[in-house]
């Protein structure tokens, strides 16, 4: 290779894997699959935009266009990445996705197929014409039978993550979706071998011996796969669980595997892809083995090769081509045609196995998603002359609009109230004092729930006074590319709520627990408060990257927007609430603490003094008694438990008293307000002493002006009246 034609690689190359990264940013910020943003990424480097806006800095980069030297080792390397993006979505498919649901999931599933390839194939009768295909390169039958196979593909790893960021994966719309998609991938990628065995018979000419020797081929290497290599993968696994790693012998010898198989599928005439496709398929499903060779894969594959295949996909689409009303109008029909035969065929199929209109209508618009599978089978396509330039281009807007178009169409029919709606109708209506607990570190969970005990309190006559609700949301995968996101819900689910539910257990609290993928964790911590109707979320703290505040950034968001009582435990070796301090100065806040200590001194016993400082230089002896009045409404029952202290101190400095008073106590319940220097900011600039340096635990509250404090019991007041 040329140093200049290297050197052309390595700057095409960087371009190229930084755009991806950023548009791919970019559509997930509009909660958009990343892949649609990658997409987008290679169209914009190619003729159609950079070419067309900036010529010589298109030729600059791309020298001898899309038939330069530097472009031909581009090819070379996106092939490769999709051989290895097919292994890794055979991975992805297991059989008990199907078998779970049986009649339903075949049903809808083969009505989603058959219908988009025959209207597909009808379709391609009415446009075949000189003008538009390459009639000398391949004749009408193959030509519709690809056209017909483009159509009924379904993006699985892009409709599973849709579902597990809305935590709808294992709902019966869920799970259907994903089974019917399972069977819809594996289903197209036999159509498409099929089809490229009768292209490649075609074009030979050798008729009736060649298509016997093609299905003699295809059928022996099934076997072998199913029957020689699948169970060599079982003692690779054996291996690796033996080791308790996956050595580079391991890896070696499976990446020999999925060389020969793409190279047995391509020398038999039925493509390398459908090859890497399969043995990804027979390799075992949810073990640590599989998912430890994923990530050895998919860094590479996703980061690297996958948008090197994006920007040769891009250099390939002209759009301009398209530049004519007719073309415009045949683009047009045939997303039209994809829409009508994939919406229609699943949502026929789910209303005659007994699905909703809505349901129905939702797993119709989640199956039309096509995503990067779409663009590899039109590369297949172009590759064999099937379709030429115009067609491909047609086919790709296509594929980006049918993408962008799922998420906000299953927002609009499937909005994620009527999720919510259907969890109360099925569980009833929660009159329980309920917390919620978002959990971002396992270890955080258990002295959450300790803490959440105190407050909710034991059951009383065989009534619980309350319940849990355990709460992980998670930022989306790194690679959603081709990653369903199912196992990663489940290990993720168990990993992290784990301690949490083992300390609920231990206490015999009632616990209800979600885990789903979040593009904003503040928002839909909001949102779940609302949607579970949660008296109180009770979190955790967090160090900001930037600021030195504790009530910055998420923390903030979900003081200043939940519409529920929010509480920010700050743990600095919580064990027991033996004696609690109650900072006072009269607001909504100061209040809901009140309340809280309340509800922890009639559950523990706990000593609880209220703390209220006055200045020096102006008696306040007016607020001081409203503060005490505050409190024995709060604390208003007859003796029954440890007696409750008022205490009125005199200092100019309120944070220093409390600071103070701090180390006599295991736990500061304080309400947020600008005298204790507590008020939330977004980008936290502002240093916060007394949660800096209090040596205590805390428990930083707000109320939310909407919610009432229910009525509460505990103890007798002993005021006392002391100068600093």
């Amino acid at each position: 290779m040329d140093g200049s034609v290297l050197l052309t690689l390595f700057l095409q190359i960087g371009l190229i894997v930084a755009l991806s990264r950023v548009t791919g940013w970019i559509f997930a910020r509009f909660h958009q699959p990343q892949v649609m943003g990658e997409m987008i990424a290679g169209i914009l480097l190619g003729p159609s935009l950079l070419g067309w806006a900036f010529p010589h800095l298109w030729r600059a980069i791309f020298p001898g266009g899309i038939n330069g030297d530097s472009v031909n080792y581009l090819n070379i390397l996106s092939q490769v990445g999709v051989v290895f993006f097919l292994f890794l979505i055979g991975l992805e498919l297991d059989p008990t996705l199907l078998r779970r649901h049986g009649r339903a999931a075949l049903g809808i599933g083969v009505a989603s197929i058959v219908v988009p390839l025959l209207l597909g194939m009808a379709l391609t009768v009415y446009l075949y014409r000189p003008a538009l295909f390459d009639i000398k390169n391949a004749s009408l039958l193959p030509t519709a039978l690809f056209m017909g196979a483009a159509m009924s593909v379904t993006a699985f790893p892009v409709l599973a993550r849709i579902l597990t960021e809305r935590n709808l994966q294992k709902t019966p719309l869920g799970t259907v979706a994903i089974a019917c998609a399972a069977l819809n991938d594996a289903v197209a990628w036999c159509l498409l071998a099929f089809v490229v065995a009768v292209v490649r018979v075609e074009r030979t000419g050798s008729g009736l011996l060649g298509a016997t020797w093609t299905t003699c081929g295809a059928i022996l290497y099934v076997l072998s796969m199913f029957f020689i290599v699948k169970p060599l993968l079982r003692r690779l696994e054996v291996i690796y669980d033996r080791h308790g790693r996956l050595s580079q012998n391991v890896v070696s010898i499976i990446f020999l595997l999925i060389l020969t198989s793409a190279f047995a599928t391509q020398s038999i005439g039925i493509h390398a892809l459908f090859g890497a496709f399969l043995m990804g398929a027979i390799m075992p499903k949810g073990t640590q083995f599989v998912r430890h060779l994923t990530e050895k894969l998919e860094d590479y594959t996703v980061v690297f090769l996958l948008p090197i295949f994006f920007a040769f996909t891009g250099l390939h689409t002209r759009l301009d081509l398209l530049a004519h009303r007719g073309l415009i109008f045949d683009t047009g029909l045939i997303i039209l045609v994809a829409c009508l035969g994939k919406f229609g065929g699943s949502l026929l199929g789910a209303k005659v196995f007994g699905k909703s209109w809505r349901e129905s209508s939702a797993i119709g618009i989640l199956m039309n998603t096509r995503g990067l599978m779409e663009l590899v089978i039109l590369n297949v396509g172009r590759d064999l002359g099937v379709i030429n330039e115009k067609v491909f281009a047609m086919m790709v807007i296509m594929a980006l609009v049918t993408t962008a178009m799922t998420t906000p169409l299953l927002n609009w029919v499937y909005p994620r109230r009527l999720a919510a709606a259907e969890r109360d109708q099925q569980t009833g209506p929660r009159k329980a004092f309920s917390v919620l607990i978002p959990v971002a570190l396992p270890k955080s969970g258990g002295p959450l729930v300790q803490l959440a005990d105190t407050i909710i309190g034991p059951a009383v006559d065989g009534t619980q006074a309350g319940k849990l609700i355990a709460l992980h949301l998670r930022r989306p995968a790194d690679h959603p590319t081709f990653r369903s996101g199912l196992d990663e819900a489940a290990e993720s689910f168990d990993e992290s709520l784990a301690p949490l539910l083992a300390q609920a257990r231990g206490r015999r609290l009632p616990v209800e627990s979600f885990s789903f993928i979040s593009h904003d964790v503040a928002a839909d911590i909001n949102r779940v408060a609302k949607e579970q109707n949660a008296n109180l979320v009770l979190m955790g703290f967090h160090k900001p990257i930037i600021g030195r505040t504790i009530l910055g950034g998420t923390v903030h968001r979900v003081l200043t927007g939940c519409e529920s009582d929010v509480a920010i435990f700050v743990d600095r070796g919580f064990r027991q609430a033996r004696k609690i301090l109650v900072p006072y100065l009269g607001s909504e806040h100061d209040r809901l603490a009140l309340y809280l200590a309340a509800q922890m001194s009639r559950n523990t016993e706990a000593q609880v003094t209220v703390l209220h400082v006055v200045s020096p230089l102006r008696r306040e002896d007016g607020r001081s008694l409203d503060a005490k009045g505050n409190v024995d409404r709060v604390f208003n029952e007859p003796l029954q438990t440890s007696p409750v202290t008022f205490r009125v101190i005199e200092d100019p400095s309120p944070v220093g008293v409390v600071l103070h008073q701090a180390p006599q106590f295991d736990l500061i319940v304080i309400g947020v307000a600008e005298e204790w220097g507590l008020e939330s900011h977004l980008f936290g600039w502002r240093a916060e002493r007394i949660a800096r340096d209090c040596p205590s635990s805390m428990l930083i509250v707000r109320k939310h002006a909407s919610r009432k404090l229910p009525p509460n019991s505990t103890s007798v007041i002993s005021a006392e009246r002391t100068s600093s």
